[in-house]
């Protein structure tokens, strides 16, 4: 199943995201944003399938919750950068 990884620079912006997400009936799981991911090399990030990805997005901007970079997991496993 493809998956998509929404990275936050920190604990807080990654927990309200995470909040806002469970508010709109969507699931997700929150882990520390892999070095590669991250630019600043600390952050967390959430994971969500990827049937709910875009909606997960959507709901972060209209809520205002900062998030830093967005990824969805390919075919193959590999991972790679998207705008949305």
């Amino acid at each position: 199943m493809k998956e998509f990884f929404v990275t936050f620079r920190s604990i807080t912006f990654a927990q309200r995201g995470q909040a806002a997400l469970r508010s709109g009936g969507i699931s997700s799981s929150m882990a520390r944003t892999p070095r590669w991911m991250e630019e600043k090399g600390c952050g967390y990030s959430l994971r969500v399938g990827g049937a709910h990805g875009q909606e997960a997005v959507a709901l972060l901007k209209k809520r205002a919750i900062p998030y830093s970079k967005i990824y969805k997991q390919g075919e193959s496993g590999e991972m790679e950068e998207i705008m949305l």
